[in-house]
């Protein structure tokens, strides 16, 4: 048979160790080479700079802003700059009045066009569609054959609310003409004429639209995901789920019964009646208009069709965001500047730095050889960190802050007491006669519960922090809690595993004076004594010995009077049993 060698506890975790980061590494680098990620982390505005707008409200009415409007459009605009993807920005008010968004970088037409957009978000009912092309002078319809009402409008899909300046209104509309798109606020009672702009996969859609029936502060929430088909399964098609308040369920079950008739008049075909669409319309422009093609009763529509999971997302976000009661136009826009700087990073670095050699000369000093395990932890927790860092600024759009730095840096020290924490059971374990082999097993035991701890507590501290602050306090808590996690990957995969395999080697586990784990050091007694002679109480090590006396002259501070007085009786009575004992003898 051939000889098989011995089992190499800790390798197999290694392994996948390596896997693991091998494979984050692979994405990134997929993502660079696709020209949508980058090896260097996103920086914060505090960092980097950006662009800053100024927002000047405008109140429906004319009427002026009141402090509490202005607060909850702040609080409104940081959750749609959140639901974007873009972190560590600024939202501030200036002079009472405006309202100062800050971002890092250069945002995007969509981020830009999310915080401008007003809460004038409705539903109406398409009564027209058409190209957004303006039509030929020459195709345009004679004025005796424009559309002529006959009658009061019975509801908002009735075709007597295009009147003939309606409907050439609509004729003349141009959608690629941003200037002659744009409109003051429309009356929500009366027919609008408006666009929906062209997408990379749709050209401009223009419409008549009834007037308002279902307003945008009656969604509660929206949602994306992938679709389910008829039998349960989930489907590659993304969908937006939008959920009614019980006013927005009873309006919308009113609405979806009068668009399922034209629907059914259709032939069950919707696209060949414009009215089984409605339109949602967001700072009257239409951001949908999906058709119709069921009656629904229980206030949460579910929108599909051709959606990409960037489109559905941007969809959810504006329905979910759209309840401003205040709508904004950007008044200035400039790049500013970092608000810190490079200096105030390299003097980060450096302290972190400085922080790093101070751990890695301690090690050294107090653990030999066995410090440069600690030194291989903690790098193979930087690279977990940066690739996390760099990974989610890339798919979440994360931005490390000045804040952020300092986590990093606070999270130096508490990895490294994991390590500590570690290290000294094992000695524990070395100086109660253990084998190396033993000690690191025994001593992980012990260790581990204590790391787990220490780590939840380190997480649990971050997560409340980061939900309560705001601003670049939540940066501080997102990297703390990130390297708490990296910390525990590193103890469970890489520093536990690294010393089974030492303690197997003959520096190690012969003890060599610069390992860091001669047990002659540690004052180590071995179980067995030779010629016949076992270790004793009185053989434990002085170090045993005086913390076995410091525990039991604290036991015996906390003594009641009345144990003191058993206690006494107790030892009284022993020495009698022992005199009489050697009497007898």
């Amino acid at each position: 048979m051939a000889r098989t060698g011995p089992k190499k506890p800790g390798l197999r975790v290694l392994v996948w160790l390596g896997i693991i980061l091998a494979a984050l590494t692979a994405i990134l680098a997929g993502g660079t080479l696709a020209g949508q990620a980058s090896w260097a982390p996103k920086l914060a505005l505090d960092l980097e700079g950006g662009t800053q707008m100024i927002l000047a409200p405008k109140v429906e009415g004319g009427s002026d802003i009141n402090e509490e409007q202005l607060n909850q459009a702040v609080a409104i605009i940081r959750q749609r700059v959140d639901g974007s993807g873009v972190a560590e920005a600024e939202i501030s008010t200036q002079s009472g009045r405006n309202v100062v968004v800050s971002l890092p970088g250069t945002p995007s037409s969509q981020t830009r066009d999310l915080i401008q957009a007003s809460a004038d978000m409705n539903f109406r009912p398409v009564l027209l569609a058409g190209a957004g092309a303006p039509v030929p002078e020459e195709q345009r319809a004679p004025e005796d054959q424009l559309p002529k009402p006959t009658a009061e409008p019975a509801n908002s899909s009735d075709t007597n609310w295009i009147t003939p300046e309606v409907y050439r209104q609509f004729e003349t509309l141009d959608c690629d003409n941003p200037a002659q798109d744009k409109q003051e606020r429309s009356d929500p009672a009366k027919p609008l004429v408006t666009c929906e702009p062209a997408t990379d996969a749709t050209p401009a859609i223009k419409y008549i639209l009834g007037p308002v029936e279902v307003k945008g502060s009656n969604i509660v929430t929206s949602s994306f995901q992938l679709q389910q088909g008829a039998q349960g399964a989930v489907t590659n098609d993304w969908a937006v789920n939008i959920q009614f308040d019980d006013e927005g369920t009873a309006k919308f079950k009113e609405v979806t019964e009068r668009l399922n008739q034209f629907y059914v008049a259709a032939g069950g075909d919707a696209g060949n009646d414009p009215k089984a669409q409605f339109a949602i319309v967001l700072d009257d422009q239409v951001i949908s208009a999906p058709r119709s093609l069921a009656v629904i009763t229980d206030g949460r529509p579910q929108i599909t069709g051709g959606f990409t999971e960037q489109s559905a997302k941007a969809l959810s976000d504006q329905l979910r965001f759209g309840a401003l009661p205040i709508s904004f136009e950007i008044q200035s826009e400039q790049q500013i500047s970092a608000t810190l700087g490079g200096e105030q990073l390299r003097m980060g670095l450096l302290a972190g730095i400085i922080g790093l050699l101070l751990v890695v000369v301690y090690s050294l000093f107090q653990y030999r050889a066995l410090g440069f395990v600690t030194i291989a932890s903690l790098v193979v927790a930087g690279v977990l960190t940066y690739l996390a860092i760099a990974i989610l600024g890339w798919t979440e759009n994360y931005r490390l802050s000045l804040a952020g730095v300092a986590g990093i840096i606070v999270a130096i020290g508490q990895t490294a007491d994991s390590f500590i924490v570690y290290f000294e059971r094992i000695r524990d374990e070395l100086r109660e006669g253990r084998g190396l082999v033993s000690a690191v097993e025994n001593g992980w035991k012990r260790a581990k519960r204590t790391v787990l701890a220490s780590k939840a507590v380190n997480l649990l501290a971050a997560l409340v922090l980061y939900f309560v602050a705001v601003g670049n306090v939540r940066g501080f808590a997102f990297t703390l809690g990130l390297t708490a996690i990296a910390d525990l990957i590193v103890v469970f995969m890489f520093t536990h595993p690294t010393l089974q395999l030492l303690a197997r080697t003959r520096f190690f586990g012969e003890g060599h004076p610069l390992s860091g784990l001669d047990p002659k050091r540690l004052g180590a007694v071995p179980l067995y004594r030779g010629a016949g002679r076992v270790r004793t109480p009185d053989d434990k090590p002085a170090v045993v010995r005086a913390k076995n006396a410091g525990a039991a002259a604290e036991a015996e501070r906390r003594m009641t009077i009345a144990e003191r007085r058993l206690a006494e009786k107790q030892e009284q009575l022993a020495g009698s049993s022992k005199s009489a004992a050697k009497e007898n003898k």
